[in-house]
């Protein structure tokens, strides 16, 4: 039997995104698996990326819709790591072929203006630290079979993160009603789903703020510069070879993510 330790749990996981294979969820095999010790995996996996010269480009939440947490019977989102070789720039399409089974989900995204630090962050006060307000599009990639998991595997496995485009349009918060943002989104030219940014926490600062102070238990600021996602407003879309993604913001202008 497999002796599973934070350093083989992260192991497994780089070694499956890197040969583009699913496998089953950790806890299928490790059912002492817990959210604590899963956040552990998830810093090692990003070390691993770290160490192979990627450079930390920010924080995404995930499960950031009530309904969400309540399919996954937790009260807050969870967090992940961005990398800047999971960046692509507008208008470069999506290599398929480098991932399992990518999904694409709309994201109103924060570009920080100086460090947000926990903990009692409010909304109010998490949306002072934020400079930009851009469109932006996230690329998932479950490295487990059907996306299929419990919450330790998908906080251990970085909540499925894999590539994502921020728009070129750059509005400041206090110009926006980020709450009653709208966003379509588009696949092939045909309307697939709609929100508004009151679908992630109400309020997408909500999330920001949610973000510093679980970070904060884990001794992590968010540092100026950094991206964050705030989590999806509809549902992911699968990222078939030869479609096209669009999310068309009220405000915020239009993303398009050709896939290939």
């Amino acid at each position: 039997m497999t002796h599973w330790t934070v350093d083989h749990a992260a192991q497994v996981l780089a070694e499956a995104e890197r040969a583009r294979t699913d496998r089953p969820p950790l806890t299928a095999e490790w059912p002492e698996l817990d959210l604590d010790t899963a956040y552990q995996v998830q810093h090692r996996l990003v070390g691993h990326k770290t160490a192979n010269g990627e450079r930390v480009a920010g924080v995404k939440l995930g499960l950031t819709s009530r309904a969400k947490q309540r399919r996954m019977n937790i009260d807050s989102p969870l967090t992940a790591w961005l990398t800047d070789r999971m960046s692509l720039g507008p208008g470069l399409p999506l290599d398929t072929t480098t991932l399992i089974h990518p999904r694409v989900e709309p994201e109103i995204v924060f570009v920080l203006g100086r460090r947000l630090s926990g903990p009692g962050v409010t909304a109010g006060q998490a949306l002072e630290a934020v400079a930009e307000v851009r469109a932006g599009l996230e690329v998932i990639d479950s490295r487990y079979v059907d996306y299929k998991f419990a919450l330790p595997d998908v906080v251990a496995d970085n909540a499925s993160s894999a590539r994502f485009v921020v728009g070129a349009h750059v509005c400041r918060p206090e110009e926006l009603a980020l709450d009653l943002e709208g966003c379509v989104l588009d696949v092939d030219g045909e309307v697939a789903d709609t929100a508004t940014g009151a679908a992630v926490q109400g309020h997408p600062a909500e999330a920001l703020a949610l973000a510093a102070n679980s970070l904060w238990e884990r001794g992590i600021a968010l540092e100026p510069g950094w991206i964050v996602l705030t989590g999806g407003l509809t549902d992911a879309v699968p990222a078939r070879t030869g479609s096209s993604i669009t999310a068309r913001f009220t405000h915020l202008g239009d993303l398009t993510l050709d896939c290939r």
